[in-house]
């Protein structure tokens, strides 16, 4: 991975604005401040009379992997993020099947693992079905940013996929293709 030292930028960081050097070694950042001589090879960027804002984080996404990969998937849509600047991003559990046990959520993080160009968690999924399971997110120390409750939800995957699937038919039927 490259280094980089970004010269005399305008730095926009907890509510100010300073001009400083910044330095990025292995993808971190490593100092900000006035006039710094790194100790290893960098390549230099002139940030002079450009602004450097810190990343967006996007709490509520709807990525729609696993199972919807025809509307999205994650290596997609942190693709769109980052070339917005979000960096970011907390995705709900509203997937086909729903992320409402942990080895649904589970396979999202491994796909995240191998696809995302962002920082990533997951919700987990909630309904009149598995609160006992949502109850032990603690327990499983699994990395989850919160509880999504779905309320008066019931969860019917053979319905959701039936759905998802007459969803799909009449998209194609009007469109020709996914395309």
């Amino acid at each position: 991975m490259r280094n980089y030292l970004i010269k005399n930028v305008a730095i926009v960081n907890e509510g100010k604005t300073s001009t400083a050097d910044l330095l990025l070694k292995n993808g971190r950042i490593e100092k900000m401040g006035p006039g710094i001589q790194p100790s290893f090879a960098v390549t230099e960027i002139n940030g002079e009379g450009k602004y450097l804002l810190p990343g967006a984080i996007d709490d509520q996404v709807h990525f729609r992997e696993p199972g919807l990969t025809h509307k999205a998937t994650i290596y997609t849509e942190a693709r769109a993020a980052v070339a917005g600047g979000v960096t970011s991003f907390m995705e709900m559990p509203n997937t086909l099947p729903p992320a409402f046990t942990y080895d649904l959520l589970e396979q999202k993080y491994t796909i995240a693992e191998k696809t995302s160009l962002a920082n990533y968690s997951f919700y987990m999924g909630t309904s009149n079905d598995n609160a006992e399971e949502a109850l032990r997110t603690n327990e499983k120390k699994q990395q989850v940013c919160g509880i999504k409750i779905f309320m008066g939800a019931s969860y019917d995957r053979a319905r959701l996929v039936a759905r998802a699937n007459e969803t799909r038919a009449d998209f194609v039927k009007s469109r020709g293709s996914f395309r």
